[in-house]
């Protein structure tokens, strides 16, 4: 096999069945260890896999490649997966997708990428979320070859400046993103403490706004997002109160954030209780990549998303204190 067959595609998009148990989701991850230097974990259930290289290491071309990690996951782990590849992140994710459970390899030549999207269900598409399928769809768009053939700009007018420059993109199978190496992540937690025990008020909600910016800036400059919060409260006397909630989108945003945490701070019923500190935890963690398309349809939530752009750009030349929300300047002691 000459080496031109064994590039013909390069990514590889793994999805296990979810949920899957985490340390079984790191043997997974071991095991594409295992084929390729180039795995980018896409946790809970996922990765990427770059395979130019491991297809000249192994002397196979992709599809067998997929289906020597199906085998091994299988007789190893019990561990079904779906396996889609392709030339671009975008292909080998949707690939992977149309695959029914509980398992099985897709793979898709650079030649068969304009045939193979086309008649595909826009919302199939890797990226495109119901919101801006169903915004498409009223327009007329309803398959990936017409979103493909619509003129960039008008994607553009239609799902905003980014989300319809990505979109009309993929559509054609351009995807410039390459598979970026990346471990399993730890969950991201950041807390204070108060100097003297305080109860709910002004310094408590004022310490938790805080947590709320610094877990947010954490997780963005990590390239994460959050699926769930935790909020520990710590009380005189060593005793403390733990929940969790998921979010509604994962999410790494400081609005988003912010609600739930106060959600749950209002939850935690501290009426007079003695507090020694705070901590937020962001739990479930996943790649920014795979949310960051799934951008609101709301003017005015984007326009806010953009000076959070901004204002960490600030934090990261000034330092963290340069520049915080009207809350916590609100709460403040």
């Amino acid at each position: 096999m000459d080496a031109m067959a064994r590039e013909v595609s390069t990514v590889m998009h793994v999805r296990c069945p979810d949920p899957l148990p985490e340390r079984t989701y790191r043997q997974v991850l071991e095991q594409l260890a295992d084929l390729s230097p180039v795995v980018q974990a896409l946790p809970p259930s996922a990765a990427l896999v770059e395979l130019k290289g491991a297809l000249r290491y192994h002397g196979v071309d992709a599809r067998r490649l997929g289906e020597i990690l199906r085998d091994r996951t299988i007789s190893r782990l019990g561990v079904d997966v779906r396996v889609g590849i392709g030339p671009s992140v975008t292909v080998a994710a949707t690939a992977s997708a149309r695959i029914p459970p509980p398992g099985g390899v897709l793979a898709i030549s650079p030649g068969q990428v304009a045939d193979w999207l086309g008649p595909l269900p826009v919302e199939a598409l890797h990226g495109i979320g119901p919101r801006q399928a169903e915004v498409l769809r009223e327009y007329g768009i309803h398959c990936v070859g017409l979103l493909a053939a619509v003129p960039p700009a008008t994607v553009q007018r239609l799902l905003g400046g980014k989300a319809g420059r990505l979109a009309a993109d993929r559509a054609r199978g351009v995807d410039p993103r390459p598979v970026v190496p990346r471990a399993l992540p730890a969950s991201a937690a950041v807390s204070c403490a108060f100097p003297r025990p305080a109860l709910d008020g002004a310094q408590v909600r004022s310490c938790l706004l805080d947590l709320v910016m610094q877990l947010g800036r954490l997780l963005r400059r990590r390239g994460q997002a959050a699926r769930a919060l935790t909020l520990t409260v710590r009380f005189v006397g060593g005793t403390s109160w733990e929940k969790t909630r998921r979010l509604a989108e994962p999410s790494a945003h400081d609005e988003d954030l912010r609600t739930l945490a106060c959600r749950l701070m209002d939850g935690a019923g501290l009426q007079r209780g003695r507090l020694t500190g705070l901590a937020l935890k962001g739990e479930d963690l996943l790649d920014a990549g795979q949310v960051a398309e799934q951008l609101s349809l709301d003017r005015a939530r984007e326009s806010r998303l953009v000076a959070e752009e901004v204002m960490d750009r600030i934090r990261d030349k000034f330092g963290p204190g340069a520049i915080g929300t009207v809350g916590a300047f609100r709460h403040a002691p």
